[in-house]
């Protein structure tokens, strides 16, 4: 498929006023004494600027008094006189709405820049705190700190190389759609070892959506969504570098630095991960596999004005991993020990973002990114290489309003593979494109009440039109009490290639039949929140959530008596339906957090036992953590898995994790932490052997719980 690039040049007219001056202001959260991004400056109806990460904006006045008026949605204005010259930084503090149910986080998910707090869909944000803390403890992915969210559950799906799919909410991976800064990136055949080559240190938040959010982002977000937040530069230089080591012979080294100027900036992250196999259960197979991890991703940031920025990068992803035997990873194979697994990859990832601002606060953003993922698959019994070109461009704006606002815009995402080896491969192509449009409107009632209605309206090339309404009403009764309710519908097109929690031979696969139909879903959702404080050290936080989706005509992979693995339609749908309930408990230096989670998901096509396999039903989750001062803190995590069915329909036992850290600081720069994950070494390998057959010829069995046993890991973090 052909695509062409249109450039759309933005003529700006600069007006050049003599005897100003530049100051910089920092603005910050007055409760939580934290900088607060994207607050919008003005004087009068000129605009002057919006801060960054850091809460910094540089602005030009003339000498003389000036009223400044400064905005962003969840937080009260903030107006103030100030006279020029200033000396020095301009040092200001914005409060967030009187009865906000707890701090104020900006998304960038519900592309309003809405506060978490308020926001009539239920978003989910690990903040940079979070990720600086991920960072020390498992710095070659997000994969772990992903799994600690409630509903939440990484499957690992090969036991020799490691790879593993999202699933939220009892459904399969398929159904997660995971996005880079609002750009899907990791689909289909590129779905592959996605979330393994994603640091917590290239990321300034991770944001998740349970339920459906394809009206928003197109199909694919049924079960749930992930946006991946990057971090941008502010005007103080940053950089940042560690060194990780584990007792299963992981090594990590990462490394991101960034600096802003006045009409140009950057940001550069670059990371190394080697894994040595081990076999924890010596069983003769590794439980971790030979592999190999390189990743770069630079950005150039230019500024040519206060509202415009235009914004290009790169990402390079470089990934091997061999498994299988270890006499054959160590050099010493022959008849009998001679099955492995090895898995290639590259991926390349060209992206661009325009945003500008204007004197009335709307905002446009034109962005885009394609990326090209090539993948050598390699077993003892078969060979296969694959490439996928996948590309993404949108044109949006939001406009804000003195009591709602409006997001409308329009988008085309596509992808296209090709097997380039073996010429005996049945599935030859695969490619789909589609184009949409979407809008969404937030309609603000005083100060309690927030209705949101959004639509989208996409062409696939393949399957025709899809129409996917969604409505979300938040309501504060008062400063302890709030709940949230939505419904939206999604779909997910047919596609031989997305990961599933079974692994297929992709020299298997049948290419895609006529009569296979894309999966339609509706999704509800409802919560209720309270929080009580009794001191700026001594709170509680409650959240009781509820949720329910239907997935109609589910697509099955069936294997045929030969073993060819092609798609079908299920006659009845697939229903997941459970509840999140999460508690946060503040007092001065300590802070519990504990979760749980009821997961009914079943297969209602399916007769006798219809349970999703693979899928415990109960899950518990206990957090402690003690700081002090600035210098210790200490965690203690604690979970609970319940039992699972086996495809085979009988059950796992549950079981319990348990981990422990411990991070000190020293001086300004030096962070320090140690780790120890599974301190009861639960494995798998102790209820039951991980595969079946010979060791020449095996045959995995599904993966349902931790097969590496405990890990220590001790980090060093450098900090500018």
């Amino acid at each position: 498929m052909k695509r062409y690039f249109i450039w759309i040049f933005l003529c700006l007219a600069v007006n050049t006023v003599t005897a100003q001056e530049q100051i910089t202001v920092n603005i910050k959260d007055k409760k939580t004494n934290e900088p607060v991004e994207l607050v919008i400056i003005a004087t009068g109806n000129k605009w002057l600027g919006a801060t960054d990460g850091k809460g910094n904006a540089e602005i030009k006045l003339q000498e003389g008094s000036h009223k400044l008026h400064c905005t962003l949605l969840g937080y009260n204005n903030l107006d103030t006189t100030i006279t020029t010259p200033v000396k020095g930084t301009l040092q200001l503090y914005i409060s967030s709405g009187s009865n906000a149910m707890d701090e104020v986080t900006i998304v960038a998910s519900t592309r309003n820049n809405q506060a978490i707090e308020n926001s009539p869909m239920k978003i989910e944000v690990l903040g940079l705190e979070e990720m600086n803390e991920e960072s020390g403890i498992k710095p070659g992915n997000i994969a772990s700190i992903l799994g600690d969210v409630s509903g939440v559950q990484i499957q690992q799906t090969s036991a020799t190389s490691g790879n593993s799919n999202v699933r939220v909410q009892g459904l399969d991976g398929r159904y997660t759609q995971i996005l880079r800064d609002g750009m899907p990136l990791f689909d289909g055949f590129a779905g592959g070892f996605g979330i393994l080559t994603i640091p917590p240190l290239d990321l300034k938040q991770l944001e998740l959506i349970k339920g459906s959010a394809s009206t928003l982002y197109g199909g694919g977000a049924i079960a749930g969504l992930i946006n991946l937040v990057s971090k941008r530069p502010s005007y103080k230089q940053e950089l940042d570098a560690l060194v990780n080591y584990t007792s299963l012979k992981e090594f990590n080294v990462n490394m991101y630095t960034a600096k802003r100027g006045k009409k140009f900036g950057y940001n550069l992250f670059a990371g190394y991960t080697n894994q040595q196999p081990v076999d924890v259960n010596k069983d003769g197979f590794s439980d971790l596999p030979d592999g190999n991890s390189i990743v770069v991703h630079p950005k150039l940031f230019y500024y040519p004005s206060d509202r415009t920025l235009i914004l290009v990068g790169y990402t390079g992803s470089f990934d091997t991993r061999k498994g299988g035997d270890m006499n054959l990873l160590s050099g010493h194979s022959d008849a009998v020990h001679s099955y492995y697994q090895s898995n290639k990859s590259q991926r390349h990832t060209g992206e661009y973002i325009i945003e500008h601002f204007y004197a009335n606060q709307a905002k446009l953003t034109v962005k885009g990114n394609m990326s090209s993922f090539n993948m050598e698959q390699d077993e003892k019994n078969y060979a296969v290489q694959g490439n996928q070109l996948s590309y993404y461009d949108e044109v949006s704006v939001y406009k804000p309003f003195s009591s709602s606002d409006l997001v409308a815009g329009v988008n085309i995402v596509g992808n296209n593979y090709r097997t380039v080896t073996p010429d005996t491969a049945m599935l030859k192509t695969y490619g789909n494109f589609t184009a949409g449009m979407f809008g969404q409107y937030s309609l603000r009632i005083k100060e309690n009440t927030t209705i949101e209605t959004g639509l989208r309206l996409d062409r696939h090339n393949r399957y025709g039109w899809f129409l996917l309404p969604r409505v979300a009403v938040f309501h504060r009764f008062n400063q302890h009490w709030a709940m949230r309710a939505g419904y939206g519908r999604g779909y997910k097109n047919p596609n031989p290639l997305v990961q599933q929690t079974l692994q297929y031979n992709t020299l298997s696969l049948l290419p895609l039949s006529s009569t296979v139909n894309p999966e339609l879903s509706s999704g509800y959702n409802a919560g209720l929140n309270y929080k009580k404080e009794w001191s700026e050290h001594t709170s509680l936080f409650i959240n009781q959530s509820f949720f329910l989706t239907q997935v109609n005509k589910p697509i099955l992979f069936i294997t045929d008596a030969i073993g060819n693995v092609g798609l079908v339609n299920a006659g009845k749908p697939i229903v997941t339906k459970g509840f999140d309930t999460y508690v946060k408990v503040g007092l001065k230096s300590w802070e519990l957090y504990l979760g749980y989670t009821y997961t009914d998901a079943q297969n209602t096509y399916a007769t006798g036992n219809n349970f999703i396999p693979l899928t415990p039903r109960n899950r518990a989750a206990a957090v402690v953590v003690r700081e002090i001062g600035e210098a210790w803190r200490f965690g203690l995590e604690g979970s609970y898995t319940g039992s699972q069915y086996r495809y085979d329909y009988t059950k796992t036992p549950g079981y319990m994790f348990l981990a422990l850290m411990i991070s000190r600081n020293i001086a300004e720069h030096i962070t320090i932490v140690l780790n120890c994950e599974n301190l009861l070494d639960y494995r798998m390998s102790r209820v039951e052997s991980l595969y079946t057959g010979t060791i020449s010829n095996p045959t995995f069995k599904p993966l349902w719980a931790p097969i590496d046993g405990r890990v220590v890991n001790l980090s060093v973090r450098w900090k500018l």
